[in-house]
């Protein structure tokens, strides 16, 4: 609208201005027919494009809020949320629950193999001494026939001194081989009697070999028949 105002006054003022210029030629006008030449001022004339209007924008208008569904939407997401929740927490109750189980079942055998184990181990340990005890019998069983081998066989070489006393007593250490061989007879309590103890280292030396010691076993042998101390009296011989 202010651009076509301007092209108004423009076109106005340049009438105006053709109309003054004309008077003025008639007021001046000489007789003795001088011309006057007024050159006219041109105006340059422009057309203003004039801008289309917008278009006023119309907004759709807003949807009425249903707030009573709304509410019934926003309880329902509630409702919702809530069940999951608790569908949550009765899975992860029911996963603890399972696993207490699983672990008191873990416990419980543990429990178990441990009790096995220690019976096991007591059974063992009493069969082993039972065993043992058995042995230490046979052992004992043994040794002792052997003892009385060779108590028989020093006896039968042993001669009495003439010196001899019921109250007398050497006790002589005889040193065997595995072959049961003498290879040593210390005394190593004296009777007192000379004739006595040498009386007795003769009959150990006599006897020279044992040769069923060869029967033991080493163990035995070690145990009982390296080192063997016979005591000598008149009555009788003691090992």
């Amino acid at each position: 609208m202010r651009e076509v105002t301007s092209y108004s006054t423009g076109a106005l003022f340049s009438i105006v201005l053709h109309v003054g210029m004309v008077a003025a030629l008639l007021a001046n006008w000489e007789s003795d027919g001088k011309k006057v030449i007024i050159q006219p001022q041109y105006i340059e004339a422009k057309i203003v494009e004039l801008a289309p209007k917008k278009k006023p924008v119309v907004k759709p208008p807003k949807p009425k809020v249903d707030r009573a569904a709304k509410e019934r939407e926003q309880d329902r997401r509630r409702a919702a949320e809530k069940k999951k929740a608790e569908a949550k927490r009765l899975a992860a109750l029911k996963e603890k629950q399972r696993a207490d189980r699983e672990r008191e079942k873990q416990e419980q055998q543990r429990r178990a193999e441990a009790e096995r184990k220690r019976i096991e181990n007591e059974f063992a340990e009493t069969l082993a001494q039972e065993q043992a005890d058995i042995n230490a019998q046979e052992d004992e069983l043994v040794a002792n026939s052997f003892m009385q081998l060779i108590r028989q066989r020093l006896s039968d070489n042993w001669n009495r001194p003439p010196s001899a006393r019921r109250d007398m007593e050497t006790l002589v250490e005889i040193r065997l081989v595995p072959t049961g061989r003498i290879v040593g007879v210390t005394v190593v309590k004296s009777s007192g009697d000379i004739a006595f103890d040498r009386s007795v280292e003769q009959a150990a030396f006599k006897a020279e070999q044992f040769e069923e010691i060869q029967q033991l076993e080493p163990r035995l042998f070690e145990k009982h028949f390296r080192i063997v101390k016979v005591a000598f009296t008149p009555q009788d011989l003691r090992l």
